[in-house]
């Protein structure tokens, strides 16, 4: 798999990561984090094992990334669906995923953008807006970390929605399961979706409607209304 090798040194450098603290990344690692934007509610998962679980794993904070449980993992065969939604619109950088061993870990992961209402037989129809191959080997210097994976900057400017399709897993079919622990998004929280405006401004109070109800009523409103009391004021 030439040409997946991302280059994401993720600022460890040759340091020697014995001695390394995860404390010392988390600013750097947060800092266009997508978690505050997800629209953790709406979160759908597509053949999962557990109820819930793609759900509670990106949940999970930067902090949490390395905790094994809870884990996602496909039930029927190795694929899954995840569709995540923002509560804005969003670009996204990059994802960031950690497997739990590298028979079940995700392999080919295709990128769809604002489609709400895939399945698994809509995918097989669709093109992608990317293909992502996952690396076998971790490319970071700290091989337990998430491996970071860029995506093309230039198509994904205006997500409000973003689906995996993960097709495989590194096992070449001798694996049903795959098992995701950790995912993760960076990128730039570019607007806030306000869905209810339109709600709200059917709420609102029409004074036409006060003044029709004061005129079926017999109020003098209604006299007004009619345009007959211009002239005779007197």
């Amino acid at each position: 798999m030439s040409g997946h090798h991302h280059g994401h040194d993720h600022g460890h450098g040759g340091h020697c990561h014995d001695e390394h603290s995860h404390d010392d990344d988390l600013t750097p690692a947060v800092q266009h984090s997508l978690h505050p934007h997800i629209n953790f509610d709406a979160i759908r998962s597509l053949n999962e094992a557990a109820p819930g679980s793609g759900k509670a794993v990106i949940k999970k904070g930067w902090d949490q990334r390395l905790t094994e449980t809870p884990v996602l993992e496909s039930d029927a065969d190795e694929q899954l669906l995840l569709t995540i939604p923002f509560t804005g619109q969003i670009k996204l950088h990059s994802i960031l995923i950690h497997p739990t061993s590298l028979q079940t870990s995700a392999r080919t992961i295709k990128l769809y953008v604002n489609r709400e209402d895939l399945d698994f037989s809509t995918c097989s129809d669709l093109q992608p807006v990317q293909t992502l191959e996952v690396p076998l080997t971790p490319p970071s210097a700290a091989a337990n970390e998430p491996i970071e994976i860029p995506v093309k900057r230039a198509l994904f400017n205006n997500v409000r929605s973003l689906s995996l399709f993960v097709e495989d897993n590194q096992s070449q079919g001798e694996e049903e399961v795959t098992r995701i622990t950790y995912l993760g998004f960076k990128g730039d929280h570019t607007k806030t979706i306000r869905e209810p405006v339109l709600v709200d401004y059917e709420a609102a109070p029409n004074p036409a409607d006060h003044k029709l109800e004061g005129q079926k009523a017999g109020m003098p409103g209604g006299l007004s209304f009619e345009g007959g009391g211009t002239g005779n004021a007197n």
